[in-house]
């Protein structure tokens, strides 16, 4: 493949409540009683400050004055809360997957956490190499890491996208650019920031209901917002969103399952194994924005609280075959368990001398004439069994801060953030083989959680300088920065991590599916860092931008790195400019990735494994060549040309993103018998059913390059104004370097080839008086997916992966709004039902479809907005 090894070893609730009560307490507290002043719009570095029009600029990407898309020295999409909204999707996620075309999520089902909170890829690099911002703030990550991501997301851990309700959003900004330098790690692949609205009266409610063609999927969704005047110079802006969404199925039945029903197995589902979108209740997300402008200083408090329950499928336990429940020689005999150590029990066959499975009735007698001491999962479940997996997810933040001037035009800005995310896993209709008959009620297991802590502190400075060799003051901004990130792993229920007394007999430990956080591995693992950080810009000439950025940061952890950035714009003429910028970055590795343990069941050969993803440090892992954790370096370089004159504007931006030491999750290597007798002996029990083990790895280097364009025009038509906006963006990622040892030739093949290299949509914006109309036609080039993750195809097909055809998919919504404030759209998503070609193999495991399209799965979808503003 062109490619060479490079050696492994690399250079070396109460707090939320508080936060809250405090400031408010300094809101209520500083307002006078009476003064007339209208709210503000707040700067988004902050919260409240002086007016800026945020439908058109943006302080992204630069500590000095805001700036349009066409005046920025660095690429940056400006999506419009109305824009946001003009869709179907109602996920933060789908909405800019639509809209920014570097940006891809895909529904991803049964992957374990990972069809809780889905991973997003910007620019084609994995969700912790996007640094995310909710009025100019960092936003803490989630606390799910993504152990299954189809490759590319493989031992991610970003944040929850999903928390924000729309309707609260004034604005979203893609800076697509490297931004460590300015905002520090995870900022590799760009940064997005949630503005907030800022209203002191009004409000509005709205209801949404939308379904897909198939008759599926019913999502009923319910948002209200008010906007309250804080004293006469204030504002309290307050948004909640309440949603439910039925699960989705596009699924066949599985060949091992129809096989099984045909020998007479009882209580087969069809289809036994479900590919689809998961259930979510009870989705409610809360987001208040508050600000208050003083005679000397202004203040500002927002934050948000969201929770949801995520129910989805999981792998079919095949009666005849599953290894550690049903067989563990491949299918041949029955799995059967001495339950009091008296013996007597017989060897059942499940198939004849040919391989063929035996009819139920043969085996089912068999097993109804044994001993009463011996036991097996036949009685229990004889058709086999599918187990649903999910999680009680639930978000908090908080972000309180004051800002002022002093002395001769300095600005100050002091803030403190708190953000948690946290997950309580569940799995049930399961077993934890060990224990026998003796399973809790219900065949539900709670295996544990996670919940990551994030809280912070900020001094930012600036001042315009005035300077004999600038035509214009130079802007100069300086802070300082103090973080602490927690992440926790919470134990288990005892039946979800219990070693039971057949676990020496075969059967395997632990919920089935999903085991439990061991209370050996549960504990709370934390860092701190501080940095500190300069920013320069300065207008040289009236023609030439120059900026430039220093930040030094120093973890407790694994030492310093300081990282810079250069950025420049140069107008040619009014309407044209060109622009370009050379960064270097870094991502930290978390404290989850450092520490997390977890065993999943994955689909590997012809069927299901354990597999258990251990800490670097872990003994099992050190066997196996971990390592500890090092960051990961980048390089950007980006260069574009700006075109903007009258109804025109045109941007095209290249750009090439070099990232070193890579982390991920590394391939699975398989214990031995001796090896796990081992690991036991010395004082590592859960080794006793691992077939295999991960672990996280610097391992790989990988350049990135790409290039997008972004045009608009606006022109009065058909007796209103019509805006039509082309984006494009083609990216490709090369793996330069990697261990061997540690990722193969399968992933490298996947990291490059998964998301499609071109992707893009031509839209039509219609406005007339009361009725609106939107035409999207969204394009997907082609992609590449290995099913199931397992290489199964590859190895029993001859090398024949699938491959998504490119697609071309429309959207189009219809809208009225009416003088009393009611207002009602009427659209579809995937109006003409696309789904990807069908899978060729799709009996191996049920899926119909490939089932990380980029595009989903789930074919059409039509929708009905209708609300009321006031």
């Amino acid at each position: 493949m062109g490619k060479h090894v490079l050696p492994y070893s690399r250079v070396p609730k109460a707090k939320l409540a508080s936060a809250v009560t405090f400031a408010l307490a300094i809101l209520v507290a500083s307002a006078p009683a009476a003064e007339s002043r209208a709210a503000e719009p707040e700067d988004p570095q902050s919260g409240s400050g002086p007016p800026t029009t945020l439908e058109t600029v943006s302080v992204l990407g630069s500590r000095g004055q805001p700036r349009s898309v066409a005046s920025s020295a660095v690429p940056i999409d400006i999506i419009t809360a109305e824009e946001f909204r003009s869709q179907g999707a109602t996920d933060a996620l789908d909405q800019l997957r639509v809209l920014v075309p570097s940006f891809n999520v895909s529904t991803i089902p049964i992957d374990d956490a990972a069809s809780l909170i889905r991973p997003a890829n910007l620019r084609g690099l994995p969700p912790d190499n996007t640094l995310v911002l909710v009025n100019g703030k960092r936003f803490h990550r989630s606390a799910v890491i993504t152990f299954l991501g189809h490759g590319l997301s493989d031992g991610s851990q970003g944040p929850d996208l999903s928390v924000f309700p729309s309707l609260a959003l004034d604005q979203v900004e893609v800076l697509r650019d490297g931004a460590a330098a300015q905002y520090g790690s995870d900022a590799i692949a760009g940064v997005i920031n949630f503005n907030l609205k800022r209203l002191d009266h009004g409000g509005q409610f709205e209801v949404f209901t939308g379904q897909y063609y198939a008759g599926d999927g019913l999502t009923t969704q319910y948002s209200a917002q008010i906007g309250l005047p804080l004293t006469s110079r204030g504002f309290a802006t307050l948004t909640a969103e309440w949603r439910e969404a039925d699960d989705t199925s596009r699924s066949v039945q599985r060949a091992d399952a129809a096989a099984d029903a045909a020998a007479g197995y009882p209580d087969v589902q069809d289809p036994a194994q479900i590919w689809g979108s998961p259930k979510v209740k009870d989705d409610l997300k809360f987001v208040a924005n508050l600000g208050y402008t003083g005679d000397s200083v202004d203040l500002y408090l927002f934050g948000n609280y969201a929770k949801r329950r995520v129910d989805g499928g999981f792998y079919y336990r095949d009666p005849s075959a599953r290894s550690g429940v049903y067989s563990n020689d491949g299918g041949e005999t029955l799995l059967v368990g001495d339950l009091t150590g008296a013996g007597g029990c017989p060897t059942i066959a499940l198939r004849d001398g040919d391989g063929n499975l035996l009819p139920y009735s043969t085996v089912s007698a068999a097993a109804g004439a044994m001993p009463a001491n011996c036991f097996s999962f036949l009685s229990m479940f004889p058709g086999g069994f599918t187990p649903r997996f999910g999680g009680d997810l639930e978000d908090s933040s908080v972000v309180a801060g004051i800002k002022g001037m002093w002395g001769d035009g300095w600005h100050w800005d002091v803030s403190g953030t708190y953000g948690r995310n946290n997950i309580d896993f569940f799995i049930y209709n399961t077993v934890n083989a060990s224990l026998g008959p003796d399973q809790p009620d219900g065949f539900r297991f709670n295996p544990g959680g996670n919940t990551q802590t994030e809280t912070g502190f900020n001094f930012d400075v600036g001042k315009d300088v005035e300077t004999s060799f600038l035509v214009q003051p130079l802007r100069l901004s300086a802070g300082a920065e103090w973080r602490k990130e927690e992440f926790q792993i919470k134990a288990g229920d005892a039946a979800s991590t219990a070693i039971g007394p057949l676990t020496d007999q075969g059967f395997a430990l632990g919920s089935n599916g999903f085991n439990g956080f061991s209370p050996r591995t549960a504990g709370t693992f934390d860092r701190k860092n501080w940095a500190v950080y300069l920013d320069l810009e300065g207008q040289v000439t009236e023609q030439l931008l120059l900026a430039a950025a220093v930040r030094h940061e120093d973890y407790d952890d694994f030492g310093s790195t300081t990282k810079g950035k250069l950025t420049g714009r140069f107008d040619f003429t009014p309407a044209f400019a060109m622009r370009g910028a050379i960064s270097t970055g870094f991502r930290a590795p978390t404290p989850g990735q450092a520490n997390v343990s977890q065993i999943s069941t994955v689909f590997a050969g012809t069927g299901l494994v354990d597999i258990a993803t251990l800490p670097p440090t872990n003994p099992i892992a050190e066997l196996k060549g971990a390592k500890p954790l090092t960051p990961e370096e980048s390089k950007n370089y980006s260069l574009g040309f700006v075109y903007s004159e009258g109804p025109w504007l045109v941007t095209l931006d290249g750009y090439r993103i070099e990232v070193e030491d890579r982390i991920a999750l590394s391939t699975s290597f398989d214990l031995t018998d001796a090896e796990r007798a081992a690991l036991v002996a010395a004082g590592n029990p859960e080794a006793a059913s691992i077939s295999s083990v991960t672990y996280f790895g610097n391992a790989f280097d990988t350049t990135t390059s790409g290039v997008d364009l972004v045009t608009s025009y606006q022109v009065e038509q058909w007796g209103g104004e019509t805006t039509y906006s082309l984006a494009m963006n083609w990216n490709r990622t090369q793996v330069d370097s990697y261990n061997a040892d540690f990722v193969d030739e399968a992933r490298v093949y996947k990291l490059e080839n998964s998301l499609p290299k071109t992707k893009g949509y031509f839209s039509i914006n219609h406005q007339r008086q009361v009725f609106h109309a939107n035409l999207r036609l969204g394009y997907y080039g082609s992609w590449y997916e290995d099913h199931l993750d397992s290489g199964v195809i590859s190895a029993a097909d001859g090398g024949l992966p699938i491959y998504g055809d490119a697609r071309l998919i429309v959207d189009a919504e219809v809208g009225w709004k009416f003088a009393n404030g009611m207002y009602v759209n009427v659209g579809a998503q995937n109006l003409f039902d696309e789904t990807p070609d069908k899978n060729p193999w799709s009996d191996i495991a049920g899926a119909e479809y490939p089932v990380h399209s980029p595009y989903g799965f789930a074919g059409g979808f039509w929708y009905v907005r209708a609300g009321c503003k006031f």
